[in-house]
């Protein structure tokens, strides 16, 4: 009883929620259309605009090349966290393929039977049941190395390591 608890509010985190967000708008922001407009990534784009020394003084302009650069940010950020966890977490591999199919692959896949039938060489005897169960748990560990510190429930971890930042947030 108190695991299914536990599973439905990490379902209803809202942390849980802006990294299935991020993870759905993955494969756009990616393949964006800037690159299909412009014919360049956003990492040489972003280059020759710093080499060049480009004046941004046009708000339009300015406004698109931070927005690139936001998103180019967020992309890495992204990236990191899911090396971190294939590379650290206990069940980081199977995570990553999960992640992978659901949603980083270049190609989108056309429905759950295609994804679990790519996991099959990575995950042994994968049900649609197990999938939706460790894709979550995928999520749940990313959500933690993405906005993990910051959460609720590890205020009071960081109260015992830190409790001079506690004092100082009472006394504002």
């Amino acid at each position: 009883m108190k695991k299914n608890q536990e599973e439905m509010n990490i379902a209803d985190n809202p942390l849980y929620h802006d990294t299935w967000k991020l993870l759905k708008k993955y494969r756009d922001v990616v393949r964006s259309r800037f690159e299909i407009e412009y014919g360049s990534s956003i990492e040489d784009f972003l280059e020759s605009v710093y080499v060049a020394g480009i004046d941004l003084s046009d708000r339009s302009i300015e406004h698109h090349a931070k927005c690139i650069e936001r998103s180019h940010r967020m992309l890495k950020l992204l990236d990191t966290s899911i090396d971190l966890l294939r590379t650290k977490h206990k069940n980081g591999e199977n995570y990553y393929w999960l992640l992978y199919y659901s949603f980083l692959s270049p190609q989108q896949l056309r429905n759950v039977e295609e994804i679990i039938e790519k996991l099959r060489p990575h995950i042994r005897d994968i049900s649609f049941r197990t999938y939706y169960r460790r894709r979550r748990e995928a999520i749940d560990a990313l959500s933690s190395i993405l906005w993990g510190y910051t959460s609720k429930d590890s205020i009071d971890i960081l109260e015992k390591f830190f409790p001079d930042d506690k004092e100082a947030r009472e006394e504002k």
